[in-house]
């Protein structure tokens, strides 16, 4: 992707008129943040992360700051696109109007690598910083913490949750409309209410604790649920059912066991991106690195969404 910077433009009046309306009772942090600091990236920022041909990329220094939020409200890539979209306090601090449909989630995921990639996991608390020490609110000397690798792996984390989650829950609506009697007598009443409604819909623990609890706790489901497929009486309509399967396979590369149980696999741990599946509704679904060229002889690699069908994950 190639990139033609473009500096971000001043709130839109129609995006200003609703925002003061909506939050003229209360402040709103984002508010006050976009009237206080003004816009925190520029897209001259980040010219090293892309390449010089190919289609425009999505405004990375907005981009940026909507990776910075999906952190501070423990989103995933989904809930974060859902957000530029739907709520004005994101789009007021972006400067987006009010009819902006922001973009695809995989764009997050692409964004992520590319740091990753170039080795720039820092570059957006290094901005941040001089903003933040710019206004007074940070001062020389103290013990800020100025990487950016604990937001980037908090974020991937909550992505590995929400894929857990949903396949859990495609499996048990995938049995519950082949095999109705065997999943009656099978399922835990809990799983009604924990899978129920997407796991996106849903707002998923700020705590890392809490979070970790949940990733357990759908670990120890989908092995509960994966013996019972595995006695002998259990019939073939369930045992080769393809969405057993797929629990299977997810749960193989996402999940390692230790002495308290299922816990998901540390990044260094999983297979390569290629090989991973990203989606419960769409096998054929992956991410992988392809390698395009920048200048005479430059040669970088370049993290996007492959799309073996329709969708990417």
């Amino acid at each position: 992707m190639s990139l033609h910077p473009q500096s971000l433009p001043p709130v839109p009046a129609d995006t200003a008129a609703v925002a003061a309306d909506a939050f003229r009772r209360r402040p709103n942090p984002y508010i006050l943040l976009r009237d206080r600091l003004g816009p925190l990236f520029r897209d001259h920022d980040f010219l090293a992360l892309y390449g010089h041909t190919g289609p425009p990329a999505t405004s990375p220094a907005r981009v940026a700051l909507v990776t910075l939020l999906q952190y501070m409200e423990a989103m995933t890539d989904r809930q974060a696109a859902e957000s530029v979209c739907s709520r004005i306090d994101w789009k007021y601090l972006l400067g987006l109007p009010l009819d902006d449909d922001g973009f695809d989630h995989t764009i997050l995921h692409d964004f992520r690598q590319r740091l990753l990639t170039h080795g720039q996991e820092a570059l957006l608390f290094d901005h941040l910083l001089v903003h933040l020490t710019a206004a007074g609110l940070v001062k020389a000397g103290g013990r800020q913490r100025t990487d950016s690798t604990h937001v980037l792996g908090a974020i991937s984390r909550l992505n590995r949750l929400e894929l857990v989650g949903e396949t859990m829950r495609a499996t048990l609506n995938a049995l519950a409309t082949d095999a109705p009697g065997w999943l009656v007598a099978h399922a835990e009443n809990a799983w009604i209410q924990r899978y129920g409604p997407r796991l996106v819909q849903q707002r998923l623990p700020k705590e890392a604790r809490k979070r970790e609890d949940l990733e357990r706790q759908i670990g120890r489901d989908g092995l509960t649920l994966l013996a019972a497929v595995d006695t002998p009486t259990t019939p073939a309509l369930v045992s080769g059912h393809s969405a057993v399967a797929l629990l299977r396979q997810v749960w193989a590369q996402q999940y390692t066991e230790d002495d308290t149980g299922p816990r998901l696999r540390p990044p260094a741990d999983l297979a390569p991106a290629a090989q991973l599946l990203c989606s419960p509704y769409d096998p054929d679904a992956a991410t992988a690195r392809s390698e395009t060229r920048r200048g005479a002889g430059t040669r970088r690699i370049s993290p996007r969404p492959v799309r073996r069908r329709a969708r990417t994950c």
